[in-house]
């Protein structure tokens, strides 16, 4: 996983380059997001790790599915993304297409001074109390934030907060780990 996330950040970063400079950040996000769900597809994936099965049908075939989800033709696809596609074939690099695209959302959220945060909870939290949530994180963090919620009832009490890479757990259950390690249970 590590490698391929390696493999994914110069090209993530190249396309990044470029969408900024057309100016369509959410264009190209979503282009990566619908070729990375086409190659994490089973069948595809197959015909991607079959060594018999040569790069031009295995970017012929990603092509094809893409433009049949954008309701348009293969020779209606922006060329810059055709010419990914055939690059990452060429290069035998088609597997990383997932981490592409979430190193190159990584790099949008950077550059649009947004931040991913997931707050789960041990009960659900009223929407009168995400709010306020809401409006504290982002003043804490002084960026946009992504706000995602769920509940997690073996947490027993208390919450983990994710931002970004990093985690703030203060749930019940991480106080109960703690105390059993300390005491050496």
């Amino acid at each position: 996983m590590a490698e391929t996330a390696h493999l994914a950040r110069p090209y993530a970063r190249a396309v990044f380059e470029l969408a900024r400079e057309k100016k369509d950040l959410a264009g190209w996000g979503g282009a990566l997001d619908l070729f990375a769900a086409i190659v994490a597809d089973e069948n595809m994936a197959a015909l991607i790790n079959n060594p018999r099965v040569p790069s031009a049908q295995l970017q012929d075939a990603i092509l094809e599915t893409a433009a049949k989800f954008s309701k348009t033709s293969v020779e209606k696809l922006d060329k810059h993304a055709v010419n990914l596609i055939k690059l990452l074939a060429r290069n035998g690099r088609l597997h990383a297409l997932p981490a592409v695209a979430r190193a190159y959302a990584d790099l949008r959220a950077e550059a649009e001074s947004v931040v991913a945060v997931r707050i789960t909870s041990a009960a659900e939290i009223a929407p009168p109390q995400r709010k306020k949530l809401e409006s504290a994180l982002r003043e804490k963090l002084g960026r946009k934030i992504e706000l995602e919620y769920a509940a997690d009832p073996e947490l027993v009490g208390g919450a983990v907060v994710r931002i970004g890479d990093s985690v703030v757990d203060g749930s019940v259950r991480a106080q109960l780990q703690q105390l059993a390690s300390a005491l050496g249970a």
